[in-house]
Order: C-alpha cells, then sequence, then structure tokens
C-alpha cells in the first residue's frame, strides 16, 4: 500500500483484501505517525493476525533515537516486520535496534550497494536483524541475491524476494527465479500495475499469487512505448 493520505490508504487496503490477498504491506512514515497507527488498527479490528499479515516499511523515516519507541507502539498491532526503520549506514544504532525491538525488523536499503562478499557477511554478523529483503535489480542480480540468501541462512536470518519497479519483462524474470527457491512465506512480487504503458505479458494476479498463463503471448508494439 503505497503512502497518501489516511482516505487514500483506506482505500488501497479495503482493494487490496477484496481482491483476496492475505499479506498486506504499508508504507509508512510519511503522515501523521497517530494515522498511521490508526489504519493499522482499523485492520486488525477487522482481521486477525491468522487472517491478514500484516507487513509495514519505514524507508528510513525514523531517527535512532525515536525508533524504539515507534516501534513499541506499531507492535501492538501484531505486525510481522518492519521494513528499514532508520535509514541505511547506522550500523551499530540498527544493531542495537535489532537486539531491543518488540518486532521483527527487515534490512532493505542498507544491502544496497554492498558487493563484497565480506562486507555482506560482516553486515549480518554486526547488525543481525531478523530479515532482508532481496530486490535482485539493486543488489547485483540474481548471483548478487543468491550470495546473500547463504550468507542469510548461515546467520539464520529469514529472507524475502521484492520486485523494484520493474516492467512486466523484469517481474516475468524475478518471478520465475523466485519460483525455483525455496519460499515458505509471501514474497513482494507486484508493481507493474504502477504503469500506464506497461507491456500486456502472461502475467497474471489470482487472487494472492502471481502466475503465468502460457496460454498468453508477449505483446511488443509501438503502442507499448508511447
Amino acid at each position: 500500500i503505497w503512502m497518501g493520505d489516511k482516505r487514500t490508504m483506506a482505500s488501497r487496503i479495503d482493494e487490496k483484501l477484496a481482491a483476496g490477498f492475505s499479506c498486506i504491506k504499508l508504507k509508512i512514515g510519511a503522515i501523521d505517525f497517530d494515522d498511521e497507527c490508526e489504519l493499522l488498527a482499523a485492520i486488525r479490528r477487522r482481521y486477525s493476525r491468522e487472517d491478514i499479515e500484516l507487513r509495514v516499511d519505514a524507508n528510513g523515516a525514523f531517527s535512532p533515537y525515536d525508533a524504539l519507541e515507534h516501534l513499541q507502539r506499531l507492535s501492538a498491532y501484531d505486525l510481522h516486520s518492519i521494513e528499514q526503520p532508520i535509514r541505511a549506514g547506522q550500523w551499530e544504532a540498527m544493531a542495537r535496534l535489532c537486539e531491543e525491538t518488540p518486532l521483527p525488523i527487515a534490512l532493505d536499503e542498507e544491502l544496497i550497494g554492498i558487493t563484497d562478499s565480506t562486507e555482506k557477511l560482516a553486515l549480518l554478523e554486526t547488525i543481525s536483524p531478523q530479515y532482508i529483503v532481496l530486490k535482485p535489480s539493486l543488489i547485483g542480480g540474481f548471483s548478487g541475491a543468491e550470495e546473500w540468501i547463504e550468507f542469510a541462512r548461515n546467520c539464520r536470518v529469514g529472507w524475502w524476494i521484492t520486485s523494484a519497479l520493474e516492467s512486466n519483462v523484469g517481474l516475468n524474470a524475478i518471478a520465475q527465479w523466485t519460483a525455483t527457491l525455496p519460499i515458505n512465506m509471501p514474497q513482494g512480487l507486484g508493481t507493474g500495475a504502477l504503469y500506464t504503458n506497461n507491456i500486456p505479458s502472461p502475467l497474471e494476479q489470482i487472487g494472492d499469487e502471481l502466475r503465468y498463463n502460457p496460454d498468453k503471448t508477449w505483446i511488443f508494439s509501438m503502442d507499448s512505448w508511447k
């Protein structure tokens, strides 16, 4: 659920629930924090943790000084996790937060730009996050993501895959690669709806699943590039 005013975000939440999604991620940190908490509370009044899995993504919106207080408030809503509560590059502050947090923390932007194997392992061992979020387009492609997965397993850190504003061509590649992995939780694949000129593809959203329909074909035309 992309950031917006309270009414817009509430409407988008209803759309996702009506579409059959059982896992919803909300971007937070852009509007009033009390309003964001009320949105989460409204979902929990209607759906339990067993009915709907809630994840939030702060995109580094909190400071190291108030992050723990925000996490304590958010933990009241039975959240699965929060992505990147403070901005990337503050390893010591993030490590303390991961140690003291009342809800699981997932690193996202923290991984971008780190390509050296030694540094990857050092990050995981220093911060000890509960999860990492892998965006192949931004962390060295599939091979770079697979190395992160190997290190995460060794460090007992959970992970999931997320797309990063790719067109349907890129989303198709990431989805097929993800399907080869031993996944056991909802992944974050599906950004194509944001585009007004995306390339029509065999990808279909069926409830909360992304599927490839072999009866459909890729459609490339000049209209796709207008």
